[in-house]
Protein backbone atom coordinates (compact mmCIF):
# COMPACT_ATOMS: atom_id res chain seq x y z
CA UNK A 1 0.00 0.00 0.00
CA UNK A 2 0.94 3.61 -0.86
CA UNK A 3 2.59 5.64 2.34
CA UNK A 4 2.30 9.24 2.50
CA UNK A 5 4.57 11.74 4.51
CA UNK A 6 3.43 13.77 6.86
CA UNK A 7 5.35 16.74 9.33
CA UNK A 8 2.84 17.72 12.18
CA UNK A 9 3.55 19.27 15.58
CA UNK A 10 2.44 17.05 18.08
CA UNK A 11 2.74 18.67 21.87
CA UNK A 12 5.30 21.43 20.49
CA UNK A 13 7.46 18.48 18.75
CA UNK A 14 7.89 17.96 15.21
CA UNK A 15 7.63 14.70 13.81
CA UNK A 16 8.05 13.48 9.89
CA UNK A 17 6.48 10.04 9.34
CA UNK A 18 5.34 7.81 6.62
CA UNK A 19 1.53 7.01 7.10
CA UNK A 20 -1.10 4.86 5.18
CA UNK A 21 -3.36 7.16 3.65
CA UNK A 22 -6.70 5.72 5.84
CA UNK A 23 -4.82 5.90 9.03
CA UNK A 24 -6.54 7.95 11.64
CA UNK A 25 -5.61 10.58 13.11
CA UNK A 26 -6.40 8.64 16.83
CA UNK A 27 -4.28 5.55 15.69
CA UNK A 28 -1.29 7.59 14.58
CA UNK A 29 -1.41 9.51 17.66
CA UNK A 30 -1.43 6.58 20.13
CA UNK A 31 0.24 3.97 17.64
CA UNK A 32 3.03 6.10 16.13
CA UNK A 33 3.66 8.28 18.85
CA UNK A 34 2.60 7.02 21.90
CA UNK A 35 0.42 9.29 23.22
CA UNK A 36 -2.44 6.57 24.62
CA UNK A 37 -4.03 9.68 26.49
CA UNK A 38 -6.07 10.09 23.46
CA UNK A 39 -8.48 7.49 23.79
CA UNK A 40 -10.27 5.34 21.35
CA UNK A 41 -13.27 5.05 22.88
CA UNK A 42 -16.37 4.28 19.83
CA UNK A 43 -15.10 4.72 16.83
CA UNK A 44 -18.33 6.95 15.33
CA UNK A 45 -17.30 9.93 17.18
CA UNK A 46 -20.17 9.59 19.54
CA UNK A 47 -18.23 9.93 23.30
CA UNK A 48 -15.57 12.64 22.54
CA UNK A 49 -13.24 10.56 24.06
CA UNK A 50 -10.28 11.34 20.93
CA UNK A 51 -10.80 14.87 21.29
CA UNK A 52 -7.58 16.69 20.67
CA UNK A 53 -6.93 20.42 19.47
CA UNK A 54 -5.79 20.72 15.54
CA UNK A 55 -4.43 24.53 15.51
CA UNK A 56 -6.70 25.38 19.26
CA UNK A 57 -9.38 24.25 18.27
CA UNK A 58 -11.42 20.93 19.36
CA UNK A 59 -11.50 17.89 17.09
CA UNK A 60 -12.48 14.43 17.55
CA UNK A 61 -9.37 12.59 15.78
CA UNK A 62 -11.50 9.69 15.07
CA UNK A 63 -13.01 11.66 12.81
CA UNK A 64 -9.96 12.63 10.49
CA UNK A 65 -7.22 11.07 8.51
CA UNK A 66 -3.55 11.25 10.35
CA UNK A 67 -2.83 13.40 6.33
CA UNK A 68 -5.48 15.98 7.39
CA UNK A 69 -2.88 16.87 10.15
CA UNK A 70 0.06 17.32 7.64
CA UNK A 71 1.28 20.78 8.18
CA UNK A 72 -0.80 21.97 11.24
CA UNK A 73 -0.66 21.24 15.22
CA UNK A 74 -1.49 19.03 17.44
CA UNK A 75 -2.12 19.32 21.01
CA UNK A 76 -3.31 16.37 23.05
CA UNK A 77 -3.60 16.03 26.83
CA UNK A 78 -0.61 14.95 27.60
CA UNK A 79 0.66 18.30 25.78
CA UNK A 80 -1.42 20.23 28.62
CA UNK A 81 0.91 20.70 31.38
CA UNK A 82 3.76 22.89 30.82
CA UNK A 83 6.73 23.18 33.32
CA UNK A 84 5.15 20.36 35.62
CA UNK A 85 2.25 22.34 36.70
CA UNK A 86 -1.06 20.80 35.05
CA UNK A 87 -2.85 22.97 33.31
CA UNK A 88 -6.02 24.96 34.90
CA UNK A 89 -8.43 22.95 33.53
CA UNK A 90 -6.88 19.21 34.61
CA UNK A 91 -6.30 20.99 37.88
CA UNK A 92 -9.87 22.04 38.40
CA UNK A 93 -10.83 18.04 37.18
CA UNK A 94 -8.61 16.91 39.61
CA UNK A 95 -9.52 19.23 42.45
CA UNK A 96 -13.67 18.72 41.77
CA UNK A 97 -13.51 15.17 41.84
CA UNK A 98 -14.72 15.23 37.72
CA UNK A 99 -14.16 11.92 37.08
CA UNK A 100 -14.70 8.40 38.04
CA UNK A 101 -13.52 6.21 35.78
CA UNK A 102 -11.98 8.32 33.97
CA UNK A 103 -11.90 7.11 30.40
CA UNK A 104 -14.06 10.15 29.15
CA UNK A 105 -11.67 12.57 30.83
CA UNK A 106 -9.36 13.52 28.54
CA UNK A 107 -11.51 14.47 25.62
CA UNK A 108 -14.11 16.26 28.61
CA UNK A 109 -10.60 18.20 29.56
CA UNK A 110 -9.75 18.92 25.59
CA UNK A 111 -13.86 19.93 24.91
CA UNK A 112 -14.13 22.26 28.21
CA UNK A 113 -10.91 24.06 27.59
CA UNK A 114 -12.17 24.90 23.96
CA UNK A 115 -15.52 25.84 25.33
CA UNK A 116 -14.19 28.30 27.55
CA UNK A 117 -12.35 30.40 24.57
CA UNK A 118 -15.47 30.76 23.54
CA UNK A 119 -17.63 31.51 26.87
CA UNK A 120 -14.63 32.45 29.22
CA UNK A 121 -17.15 32.58 32.32
CA UNK A 122 -20.47 29.46 31.34
CA UNK A 123 -23.21 29.08 33.11
CA UNK A 124 -24.19 25.69 33.42
CA UNK A 125 -26.38 25.23 30.58
CA UNK A 126 -23.81 26.73 28.03
CA UNK A 127 -21.33 23.77 29.76
CA UNK A 128 -23.87 20.86 29.58
CA UNK A 129 -24.61 22.14 25.63
CA UNK A 130 -20.62 22.84 25.04
CA UNK A 131 -19.46 19.28 26.24
CA UNK A 132 -22.98 17.63 24.39
CA UNK A 133 -20.54 15.69 21.81
CA UNK A 134 -18.53 14.29 25.23
CA UNK A 135 -20.33 11.32 27.04
CA UNK A 136 -19.58 9.97 30.31
CA UNK A 137 -21.02 6.58 31.55
CA UNK A 138 -20.49 6.81 35.12
CA UNK A 139 -20.75 11.04 36.57
CA UNK A 140 -24.29 12.90 36.66
CA UNK A 141 -21.90 15.24 34.88
CA UNK A 142 -22.48 17.63 38.17
CA UNK A 143 -18.83 17.71 38.68
CA UNK A 144 -17.65 18.06 35.44
CA UNK A 145 -20.04 21.08 34.86
CA UNK A 146 -18.19 22.34 38.36
CA UNK A 147 -14.68 21.76 37.49
CA UNK A 148 -15.19 24.06 33.72
CA UNK A 149 -16.69 26.64 35.90
CA UNK A 150 -14.04 26.14 38.30
CA UNK A 151 -11.10 26.33 35.64
CA UNK A 152 -13.15 29.76 33.57
CA UNK A 153 -12.83 31.50 37.54
CA UNK A 154 -9.20 30.38 37.74
CA UNK A 155 -8.31 31.64 34.07
CA UNK A 156 -10.01 34.97 34.97
CA UNK A 157 -8.31 34.95 38.23
CA UNK A 158 -4.83 34.32 37.04
CA UNK A 159 -5.37 36.68 33.48
CA UNK A 160 -6.42 39.77 35.95
CA UNK A 161 -3.58 39.11 38.35
CA UNK A 162 -1.30 39.33 35.45
CA UNK A 163 -2.35 43.00 33.99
Amino acid sequence: MARTTITVNVDKVDYTDDVEPRMLLVQYLRESLGKTGTLIGCDTSNCGACTVHLDGMSVKSCTMFAVQADGHEVTTIEGLAENGELHPMQAAFHECHALQCGFCTPGMIMQSIDLLKEHPDPDEKTVREGLEGNLCRCTGYQNIVKAVQTAAKATATSEGSAS
